[in-house]
């Protein structure tokens, strides 16, 4: 598999989606513990935004996996 990718093309290409994924989530994070936010929201976005920091989350380790796999080539 080694042969058929660039690695550090795809390695930059993680490397970048991982960031925008770190630097987004803490501000999804936070607007879920802010109690304004919380207590004026209606239920269906307080949902939404639930679910979008789970597949940040999910999308993050899933990122950090698949970089750890091509450094390993």
């Amino acid at each position: 598999m080694a042969g058929l990718i660039d690695k550090e093309a795809e390695l930059a290409r993680l490397e970048k989606e991982i960031q925008r994924i770190s630097n987004d989530l803490p501000r999804v994070e936070g607007k879920l513990n802010n109690p304004a936010f919380a207590d004026k929201a209606p239920a269906e976005v307080i949902e939404k935004e639930k679910a979008k920091l789970a597949e940040m989350q999910s999308s993050l380790t899933n990122l950090q996996a698949q970089r750890e796999k091509i450094n390993a080539l």
